[in-house]
């Protein structure tokens, strides 16, 4: 397409703010709109009061603002059906439909798919039933991690040593339902050991581009220590993660997965996002994601030196063969600052000094997440406050860049770990 278009975002974190930054930089595109947005994109274009998973309400600004194309964030809205409302009203929309984003929404459905088509993952059991998960785990000897099947928003997944941990765990999702719905149904699984990875690729239905591969920091603290959250930190790439391997992934993960999909009459558009456990016996999937991940997408898009615009536009028209990426060969890092208290519960409304200052760093980044802006000041009003991300010519010098940033910006019990990229691996299943 060559006509300039008005481009609407719907989400609020650091992913969209990331996406703007980049669509923003693109020729094609003409004016932004978020929804609902944050205090640092406001300075992209337009935020747009509202829910993100108000479909109905990103359909009419879809129309009031004549938006070319409606690049969606979450994977609430995805699960909800945005794409299909969208597509029914005859609007331009990148991400999956509702069936497809099944994939992320429903762990056992994907789990059965991996299973019937010999994709590799690990060992699992789907139970619905509390007591027949708890006689399947008190006959396992070795650790086991414990999944909530829905959508759990970051929080649906333990790694359990002790069988009587994974037992618990169990319980508190089926019986007390600490996860709600989401957790009607469960997934036991053996616990994959080696290095974690996460690799994205744009889908047009036919064709998949593999982006720049990413690793991410699920754990709070230094050390990999502390509860699991939605992301503390990433790199990218990954030096581990070699091309060769990457074509093994293509062949044995990505490819399968999106054949499965076909012959069960689902076709795919938007990011197919795997994540991985580089095991000795060669890499297998942990999950999948129906969208752009989140601090990932904070590393992969400030390495693209293409235009991303025009990449997603070749995705909802079916013709990303005719799209070719370049790419920053430099490494990035980001860091997540975080509120006190997250992932529990946490203060917003916290003013925020020394975004300017941070900004300044060279080839550095600051994305807002959780953020609002009052009068002139931007306050904390999530839990994932930044994710400061920043280029370098080694991943060490992008690491110590992305802290330089970082220890300028100032808010009451900011929280954020010193260890990214510098860590062996990003822990947890």
């Amino acid at each position: 397409m060559s006509d300039r278009m008005n481009v609407l975002i719907v989400g609020s974190g650091g992913r969209e703010h990331a996406l703007g930054r980049s669509v923003a930089r693109s020729p094609l595109a003409r004016s932004l709109f978020f929804l609902p947005g944050n205090a640092g994109t406001a300075a992209l274009g337009t935020n747009v009061a509202g829910d993100a998973c108000d479909l109905a309400l990103a359909l009419e600004v879809a129309r009031r603002e004549d938006i070319g194309l409606t690049i969606v964030g979450p994977e609430e809205p995805l699960a909800r059906g945005i794409v299909n409302a969208f597509e029914q009203a005859n609007r331009r929309v990148f991400g999956p439909t509702a069936d497809a984003a099944r994939l992320e929404s429903d762990k056992a459905f994907a789990k059965t798919l991996m299973r019937q088509h010999a994709i590799p993952t690990a060992e699992a059991r789907i139970f619905d039933n509390a007591r027949a998960a708890r006689q399947y785990i008190s006959t396992r000897d070795e650790a086991v991690v414990v999944k909530a099947a829905g959508l759990a928003r970051g929080k649906g997944v333990v790694v359990c040593d002790d069988p009587a941990d994974a037992i618990l765990a169990a319980e508190r999702m089926l019986n007390d339902r600490i996860h709600g719905d989401a957790g009607a149904t469960i997934v036991v699984e053996e616990r994959l050991n080696g290095l974690e990875a996460s690799v994205l690729c744009v889908v047009d239905g036919r064709t998949a581009y593999v982006l720049e591969a990413a690793r991410d920091y699920k754990r709070l603290e230094d050390d990999d220590r502390g509860p699991n959250t939605g992301g503390m930190g990433a790199y990218s790439p990954p030096p581990d993660l070699t091309p060769e391997l990457l074509q093994r992934i293509d062949a044995e993960i990505i490819v399968p997965t999106l054949d499965a999909l076909v012959r069960a009459e689902t076709r795919y558009r938007g990011v197919l996002y795997v994540g991985l456990m580089l095991t000795p016996a060669g890499p297998k999937v942990l999950e999948f994601n129906c969208r752009f991940g989140d601090p990932e997408t904070q590393v992969i898009l400030p390495r693209m030196r293409s235009d991303l615009l025009e990449l997603l536009n070749a995705a909802v028209d079916g013709a990303l063969e005719s799209v070719q990426v370049d790419w920053d060969p430099r490494p990035a890092v980001c860091t997540v600052m975080a509120s006190k208290g997250y992932p529990d519960k946490y203060r917003t409304g916290l003013p925020i000094d020394g975004l300017t200052d941070a900004a300044s760093v060279e080839d550095c980044f600051v994305f807002h997440a959780g953020t609002r802006r009052e009068g002139d000041r931007v306050l904390t009003a999530g839990g994932r406050v930044l994710g400061v991300s920043a280029l370098g010519d080694s991943l060490e010098a992008a690491a110590d860049r992305s802290l330089e940033a970082v220890r300028r910006i100032h808010f009451e019990g900011a929280t954020y770990r010193q260890d990214i990229a510098r860590a062996r691996q990003a822990a947890g299943n």
